[in-house]
Protein backbone atom coordinates (compact mmCIF):
# COMPACT_ATOMS: atom_id res chain seq x y z
CA UNK A 1 0.00 0.00 0.00
CA UNK A 2 2.74 2.47 0.93
CA UNK A 3 4.36 2.52 -2.50
CA UNK A 4 1.03 3.10 -4.25
CA UNK A 5 0.12 5.91 -1.81
CA UNK A 6 3.46 7.57 -2.58
CA UNK A 7 3.02 7.13 -6.34
CA UNK A 8 -0.47 8.63 -6.41
CA UNK A 9 0.44 11.32 -3.88
CA UNK A 10 3.23 12.54 -6.15
CA UNK A 11 0.90 12.47 -9.17
CA UNK A 12 -1.44 14.73 -7.20
CA UNK A 13 1.31 17.26 -6.54
CA UNK A 14 2.20 16.40 -2.95
CA UNK A 15 5.73 16.39 -1.61
CA UNK A 16 6.12 12.79 -0.46
CA UNK A 17 8.61 11.27 1.97
CA UNK A 18 8.71 7.48 1.91
CA UNK A 19 9.87 5.65 5.01
CA UNK A 20 11.65 2.33 4.58
CA UNK A 21 13.52 -0.22 6.67
CA UNK A 22 15.12 -2.52 4.05
CA UNK A 23 13.88 -1.93 0.50
CA UNK A 24 14.55 1.55 -0.83
CA UNK A 25 11.27 3.03 -2.10
CA UNK A 26 10.61 3.64 -5.78
CA UNK A 27 8.59 6.81 -5.16
CA UNK A 28 9.16 9.80 -2.90
CA UNK A 29 12.13 11.05 -0.90
CA UNK A 30 13.53 8.00 0.91
CA UNK A 31 13.76 8.20 4.71
CA UNK A 32 15.27 5.32 6.67
CA UNK A 33 13.26 4.27 9.71
CA UNK A 34 12.64 1.17 11.78
CA UNK A 35 9.59 0.31 13.88
CA UNK A 36 12.00 -1.40 16.29
CA UNK A 37 14.02 1.78 16.79
CA UNK A 38 12.17 4.67 18.45
CA UNK A 39 14.91 7.18 17.72
CA UNK A 40 14.76 6.46 13.99
CA UNK A 41 11.01 7.13 13.99
CA UNK A 42 11.34 10.35 15.97
CA UNK A 43 14.24 11.57 13.81
CA UNK A 44 12.40 10.76 10.57
CA UNK A 45 9.36 12.80 11.61
CA UNK A 46 11.46 15.68 12.93
CA UNK A 47 13.64 15.83 9.83
CA UNK A 48 10.85 15.61 7.25
CA UNK A 49 8.29 17.78 9.12
CA UNK A 50 5.26 16.23 7.38
CA UNK A 51 1.80 17.73 7.53
CA UNK A 52 0.29 14.25 7.33
CA UNK A 53 1.62 10.74 7.95
CA UNK A 54 -0.02 7.70 6.35
CA UNK A 55 1.29 4.86 8.49
CA UNK A 56 1.31 1.60 6.50
CA UNK A 57 4.35 -0.13 8.01
CA UNK A 58 3.64 -3.19 10.14
CA UNK A 59 4.52 -6.77 10.93
CA UNK A 60 1.84 -8.41 8.78
CA UNK A 61 2.84 -12.09 8.78
CA UNK A 62 -0.14 -13.48 10.68
CA UNK A 63 1.52 -16.73 11.71
CA UNK A 64 4.78 -15.05 12.74
CA UNK A 65 2.81 -12.61 14.90
CA UNK A 66 1.26 -15.63 16.62
CA UNK A 67 4.59 -17.35 17.28
CA UNK A 68 6.54 -14.18 18.15
CA UNK A 69 4.06 -12.01 20.02
CA UNK A 70 6.76 -9.90 21.66
CA UNK A 71 8.08 -8.79 18.27
CA UNK A 72 4.57 -8.17 16.94
CA UNK A 73 3.73 -5.98 19.94
CA UNK A 74 6.99 -4.07 19.65
CA UNK A 75 6.42 -3.25 15.99
CA UNK A 76 2.65 -2.94 15.63
CA UNK A 77 1.81 -1.35 18.97
CA UNK A 78 4.86 0.38 20.45
CA UNK A 79 6.24 1.41 17.06
CA UNK A 80 2.89 2.93 16.14
CA UNK A 81 2.65 4.67 19.53
CA UNK A 82 6.08 6.25 19.09
CA UNK A 83 5.30 7.39 15.55
CA UNK A 84 1.98 8.87 16.61
CA UNK A 85 3.58 10.75 19.51
CA UNK A 86 6.23 12.14 17.17
CA UNK A 87 3.45 13.26 14.82
CA UNK A 88 1.61 15.03 17.64
CA UNK A 89 4.79 16.83 18.68
CA UNK A 90 4.92 18.62 15.32
CA UNK A 91 1.15 18.89 14.80
CA UNK A 92 0.99 16.27 12.03
CA UNK A 93 -2.18 14.31 11.26
CA UNK A 94 -1.68 10.53 11.22
CA UNK A 95 -3.69 7.98 9.23
CA UNK A 96 -3.22 4.37 10.34
CA UNK A 97 -3.72 1.37 8.07
CA UNK A 98 -5.46 -1.31 10.13
CA UNK A 99 -7.08 -4.62 9.32
CA UNK A 100 -10.28 -6.63 9.07
CA UNK A 101 -8.64 -9.11 11.47
CA UNK A 102 -9.74 -6.97 14.43
CA UNK A 103 -13.05 -8.88 14.09
CA UNK A 104 -13.77 -12.50 15.05
CA UNK A 105 -15.31 -13.33 11.67
CA UNK A 106 -18.47 -14.86 13.06
CA UNK A 107 -20.81 -12.97 10.69
CA UNK A 108 -19.01 -10.59 8.31
CA UNK A 109 -19.90 -7.25 6.71
CA UNK A 110 -18.68 -5.45 9.80
CA UNK A 111 -19.42 -1.77 10.29
CA UNK A 112 -17.16 0.70 12.05
CA UNK A 113 -19.29 0.67 15.21
CA UNK A 114 -19.33 -3.14 15.55
CA UNK A 115 -17.54 -4.72 18.50
CA UNK A 116 -14.01 -5.94 17.85
CA UNK A 117 -12.80 -9.34 19.03
CA UNK A 118 -9.65 -10.54 17.22
CA UNK A 119 -9.03 -14.29 17.09
CA UNK A 120 -5.28 -13.99 16.49
CA UNK A 121 -2.41 -11.90 17.80
CA UNK A 122 -1.89 -10.02 14.55
CA UNK A 123 -5.44 -8.66 14.81
CA UNK A 124 -4.95 -7.86 18.48
CA UNK A 125 -1.70 -5.97 17.87
CA UNK A 126 -3.21 -3.92 15.05
CA UNK A 127 -6.26 -3.15 17.17
CA UNK A 128 -4.00 -1.86 19.95
CA UNK A 129 -2.28 0.44 17.46
CA UNK A 130 -5.55 2.03 16.37
CA UNK A 131 -6.03 3.99 19.59
CA UNK A 132 -2.91 6.09 19.02
CA UNK A 133 -3.84 7.58 15.63
CA UNK A 134 -6.13 10.32 14.32
CA UNK A 135 -7.73 8.36 11.48
CA UNK A 136 -7.97 4.59 11.22
CA UNK A 137 -8.39 2.96 7.82
CA UNK A 138 -9.33 -0.69 8.23
CA UNK A 139 -8.87 -2.69 5.07
CA UNK A 140 -8.99 -6.29 3.86
CA UNK A 141 -6.72 -8.50 1.71
CA UNK A 142 -4.77 -5.80 -0.12
CA UNK A 143 -3.58 -6.77 -3.59
CA UNK A 144 -1.97 -4.96 -6.49
CA UNK A 145 0.09 -5.20 -9.65
CA UNK A 146 3.47 -5.17 -7.87
CA UNK A 147 5.05 -6.83 -4.86
CA UNK A 148 5.24 -4.82 -1.64
CA UNK A 149 8.63 -4.83 0.10
CA UNK A 150 9.43 -8.02 -1.76
CA UNK A 151 6.22 -9.75 -0.59
CA UNK A 152 3.83 -11.27 -3.13
CA UNK A 153 0.18 -10.43 -2.48
CA UNK A 154 -2.63 -13.00 -2.75
CA UNK A 155 -3.69 -11.99 -6.26
CA UNK A 156 -0.16 -12.05 -7.70
CA UNK A 157 0.47 -15.40 -6.02
CA UNK A 158 -2.63 -16.89 -7.63
CA UNK A 159 -1.84 -15.40 -11.04
CA UNK A 160 1.77 -16.60 -11.01
CA UNK A 161 0.72 -20.16 -10.16
CA UNK A 162 -1.92 -20.15 -12.88
CA UNK A 163 0.49 -18.64 -15.39
CA UNK A 164 2.84 -21.58 -14.78
CA UNK A 165 -0.05 -24.01 -15.18
CA UNK A 166 0.18 -25.12 -11.56
CA UNK A 167 -2.78 -26.18 -9.44
CA UNK A 168 -3.44 -24.06 -6.37
CA UNK A 169 -5.56 -24.82 -3.31
CA UNK A 170 -7.79 -21.98 -2.14
CA UNK A 171 -10.24 -22.04 0.76
CA UNK A 172 -13.95 -21.78 0.10
CA UNK A 173 -14.94 -21.06 3.71
CA UNK A 174 -13.24 -17.70 4.28
CA UNK A 175 -15.08 -14.59 3.07
CA UNK A 176 -13.37 -11.27 2.46
CA UNK A 177 -13.76 -7.89 0.77
CA UNK A 178 -10.50 -7.85 -1.26
CA UNK A 179 -9.04 -4.40 -1.83
CA UNK A 180 -7.02 -3.17 -4.80
CA UNK A 181 -4.19 -0.99 -3.50
CA UNK A 182 -4.95 1.71 -6.08
CA UNK A 183 -8.50 2.09 -4.76
CA UNK A 184 -7.30 1.93 -1.14
CA UNK A 185 -4.65 4.57 -1.74
CA UNK A 186 -7.13 6.98 -3.32
CA UNK A 187 -9.42 6.62 -0.30
CA UNK A 188 -6.62 6.88 2.26
CA UNK A 189 -5.20 9.96 0.54
CA UNK A 190 -8.60 11.60 0.73
CA UNK A 191 -8.70 10.95 4.49
CA UNK A 192 -5.26 12.55 4.72
CA UNK A 193 -5.98 15.52 2.48
CA UNK A 194 -9.26 16.35 4.22
CA UNK A 195 -7.90 15.34 7.64
CA UNK A 196 -10.95 13.23 8.38
CA UNK A 197 -10.44 11.71 11.80
CA UNK A 198 -12.16 8.65 13.19
CA UNK A 199 -12.69 5.13 11.95
CA UNK A 200 -13.28 4.15 8.31
CA UNK A 201 -13.59 0.81 6.57
CA UNK A 202 -11.66 1.27 3.33
CA UNK A 203 -11.97 -1.94 1.35
CA UNK A 204 -13.45 -3.33 -1.82
CA UNK A 205 -17.24 -3.29 -1.86
CA UNK A 206 -17.68 -6.93 -2.94
CA UNK A 207 -17.96 -9.69 -0.33
CA UNK A 208 -16.55 -12.90 -1.80
CA UNK A 209 -14.87 -16.13 -0.72
CA UNK A 210 -11.14 -16.49 -1.34
CA UNK A 211 -11.90 -19.34 -3.72
CA UNK A 212 -14.38 -17.29 -5.77
CA UNK A 213 -11.94 -14.37 -5.80
CA UNK A 214 -9.29 -16.69 -7.26
CA UNK A 215 -11.78 -17.85 -9.89
CA UNK A 216 -12.55 -14.23 -10.83
CA UNK A 217 -8.83 -13.59 -11.21
CA UNK A 218 -8.51 -16.60 -13.52
CA UNK A 219 -11.44 -15.44 -15.64
CA UNK A 220 -10.17 -11.86 -15.88
CA UNK A 221 -6.69 -12.94 -17.00
CA UNK A 222 -7.78 -15.87 -19.18
CA UNK A 223 -6.29 -18.69 -17.10
CA UNK A 224 -7.68 -22.17 -16.48
CA UNK A 225 -10.24 -22.09 -13.67
CA UNK A 226 -9.93 -25.83 -13.09
CA UNK A 227 -6.42 -25.30 -11.74
CA UNK A 228 -8.03 -23.73 -8.65
CA UNK A 229 -8.74 -26.51 -6.17
CA UNK A 230 -11.33 -26.10 -3.43
CA UNK A 231 -10.10 -26.54 0.13
CA UNK A 232 -11.12 -25.72 3.69
CA UNK A 233 -9.46 -23.62 6.37
CA UNK A 234 -9.25 -26.75 8.54
CA UNK A 235 -6.85 -28.22 5.97
CA UNK A 236 -4.42 -25.31 6.21
CA UNK A 237 -1.36 -25.63 8.43
CA UNK A 238 -1.62 -22.20 9.97
CA UNK A 239 -0.14 -21.30 13.33
CA UNK A 240 -2.77 -18.61 13.85
CA UNK A 241 -6.53 -18.93 13.61
CA UNK A 242 -8.20 -16.94 10.83
CA UNK A 243 -11.65 -15.32 10.98
CA UNK A 244 -14.13 -17.13 8.73
CA UNK A 245 -15.84 -13.97 7.49
CA UNK A 246 -14.04 -10.69 8.11
CA UNK A 247 -15.66 -8.83 5.22
CA UNK A 248 -16.07 -5.11 5.80
CA UNK A 249 -19.12 -2.93 5.24
CA UNK A 250 -17.86 0.13 3.34
CA UNK A 251 -21.11 2.12 3.30
CA UNK A 252 -19.61 4.89 5.48
CA UNK A 253 -16.75 5.40 3.04
CA UNK A 254 -19.18 5.35 0.11
CA UNK A 255 -21.22 8.07 1.78
CA UNK A 256 -18.40 10.26 3.11
CA UNK A 257 -15.68 10.06 0.46
CA UNK A 258 -15.45 11.25 -3.12
CA UNK A 259 -13.17 8.24 -3.78
CA UNK A 260 -15.61 5.33 -3.49
CA UNK A 261 -14.87 1.67 -2.71
CA UNK A 262 -14.71 -0.33 -5.93
CA UNK A 263 -16.59 -3.50 -6.74
CA UNK A 264 -14.66 -6.59 -7.83
CA UNK A 265 -15.30 -6.01 -11.54
CA UNK A 266 -13.87 -2.49 -11.60
CA UNK A 267 -10.97 -3.47 -9.37
CA UNK A 268 -9.90 -6.47 -11.48
CA UNK A 269 -10.30 -4.47 -14.71
CA UNK A 270 -7.93 -1.87 -13.23
CA UNK A 271 -5.51 -4.55 -12.00
CA UNK A 272 -5.36 -6.10 -15.48
CA UNK A 273 -4.66 -2.72 -17.08
CA UNK A 274 -1.89 -2.01 -14.56
CA UNK A 275 -0.21 -5.38 -15.09
CA UNK A 276 -0.43 -5.16 -18.87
Amino acid sequence: MGSKVAEIGIERGHEVFSGYAHNRPEYGVAIKLDLMDDSSLIDAVRDSQPEVIIHTAAMTDVDLCETNKKLAYRMNVLGTKTLAEAARNIGAFIVYASTDYVFDGSRGMYKEEDATDPVNYYGYSKLCGESHCDAVARTCVIYGSRTASGKVNFALWILERLRRGEAVKVVTDQCITPTLNTNLSLMALELAERKLDGLYHLAGSTRISRYDFAVELARTFGFEENLIIKSKMSEMRWAAKRPADSSLDTSKASKCLDAKPWGIEEALKTLKAEIE
